[in-house]
């Protein structure tokens, strides 16, 4: 097992730091990197910002530790080990009948990270969270250890490791529960609305299909903030799909070939070409077919790969808070004007409501949730501190698995159930072995 050097970033290319990178192929090799350095292990590298980076540090990659372990087809238990993806996973078992309870936008994650960051999707308001799927996981600890962490065994360290962003060891197997299927498609409607009053009212009215987002038009202002289009879909069952598609009802999907090679240049993501393409995502998005396969209605830009570099080598981040339902319209109003307002260039969103939240660092509670992409400017993080307080104030909080910007102080009032997870850190890694960006950032240290 080597160690190199390596500049390491996560999906918005923000901030990039130099790391030493090991890649591990087993837990006798992870047990080894421990007790050497101080570490922060890494999946596909999916978080937006510095979850899985470590300045001047070890960062080790967990991908060689993919395999399934065992299957069990009456009760649709997989155990793999924790550098299997979802996009494996999905690759081998739709066929078969089977698809992840928690799907969040990207296919291209693994097991492990979809616990440190306790991924959601377009059904949390129905499913809740990726702690929802998992019945068991083993982690080594940074004693060298491995222990079984579960609902019922050692249940502070199960339930911490979700939105825990690894910092309490190396997750080395999972035991996650799949949804048995009759066809990969899913039925789906959407709705143009013309303003935010309609946007929730339509949200509410259309609570009963267990899938929904909604796309808004971030430059939109005065009448017509807010306005976007909802799009509703359920599971399609076998005898729902025309006849073309039940030729094939359990379709999975291909390898794309589309790619974007280089980073594009700074100038090509401005006002004017961002208004244009807002015209064609509203287009596009309102017109969609009565069925669609999980590719495009989960995962639709995992059919671009590298679509990351179209904001160019400055980067970007992802912005994603969640606030109450109650008082959230005058919130969202607030905040949507000073999106348009900004001079920030807003880009792809998504807008949807949250179930109940579960965990401890965990994102999601009931309310409202909103991700608007911003490529990183002079200005961008004075705007976000003002965003932050507007969060804030609104008893609001930041998702960490997408953050790159929020700042220490502000971290604590929007999680003040930190103490909570800072105490189990400093049962099972008092000396910080597991470490990164983002916990030296937000004080996540024992």
């Amino acid at each position: 097992m080597k160690e190199h050097t390596e500049d390491l970033a996560g999906w918005g290319n923000y901030p990039v730091v130099s790391s030493q990178v090991v890649s591990p192929a087993a837990a006798k090799e992870w047990k080894q990197v421990i007790t050497e350095s101080s570490l922060i292990a890494r999946g596909l590298g999916r978080s937006y910002g510095d979850q899985a980076i470590n300045r001047d540090r070890l960062v080790g990659i967990n991908t060689r530790m993919h395999h399934f372990l065992d299957w069990n087809e009456e009760e649709g238990v997989l155990e793999c080990e924790a550098g299997a993806s979802l996009e494996e996973i999905i690759s081998c078992f739709a066929p078969r009948g089977w698809l992840p309870m928690i799907c969040p936008g990207t296919k291209f994650v693994t097991i492990g990270g979809a616990i440190a960051n306790d991924v959601h999707g377009k059904a949390h308001h129905a499913d809740g969270s990726f702690v929802n799927c998992v019945l068991s996981f083993t982690i080594m600890l940074a004693n060298g250890s491995i222990v079984t962490a579960s609902r019922t065994e050692n249940p502070d360290l199960f339930i911490s490791n979700f939105g825990g962003l690894g910092l309490l060891g190396v997750i080395l197997t999972a035991r996650i529960q799949l949804r048995k299927i009759e066809t990969t498609y899913f039925r789906q409607q959407s709705f143009k609305v013309k303003n935010l009053e309609d946007m929730l009212a339509a949200l509410d009215k259309y609570q009963h299909f267990n899938y929904s987002v909604a796309w808004i038009d971030a430059m939109a202002k005065g009448r017509r903030l807010g306005r976007g289009v909802l799009t509703v879909g359920d599971a399609a069952l076998f005898r729902d799909l025309p006849r073309r598609l039940k030729k094939d009802p359990l379709k999975a999907h291909k390898v794309s070939k589309l790619n974007v090679p280089v980073f594009m240049p700074a100038f090509v993501l401005n006002n004017f070409t961002v208004g244009i393409l807002n015209r064609v995502i509203s287009f596009v998005q309102n017109s969609p077919k009565e069925f669609v396969h999980y590719e495009k209605f989960f995962f639709p830009l995992d059919m671009i790969n590298n679509w990351n570099r179209g904001y160019g080598k400055r980067g970007f981040i992802q912005y994603q808070f969640v606030i109450p339902e109650k008082g959230g319209e005058n919130v969202l109003r607030k905040i949507m004007q000073m999106i348009a307002d900004s001079g920030c260039t807003p880009f792809l969103n998504v807008f949807k409501k949250m179930g109940k939240g579960q965990g401890i660092l965990s994102f999601p509670f009931e309310g409202y949730t909103l991700a608007i992409d911003f490529p990183v400017t002079k200005g961008l993080k004075a705007f976000t501190l003002r965003l932050d307080e507007a969060v804030l104030e609104a008893g609001g909080r930041l998702y960490l698995g997408k953050d790159a910007m929020l700042e220490k102080e502000m971290f604590r009032q929007m999680y003040p159930q930190y103490r909570e997870w800072l105490a189990i850190k400093k049962k099972y890694d008092p000396e910080n072995t597991f470490s990164s960006d983002i916990s030296r950032r937000l004080g996540l240290e024992a």
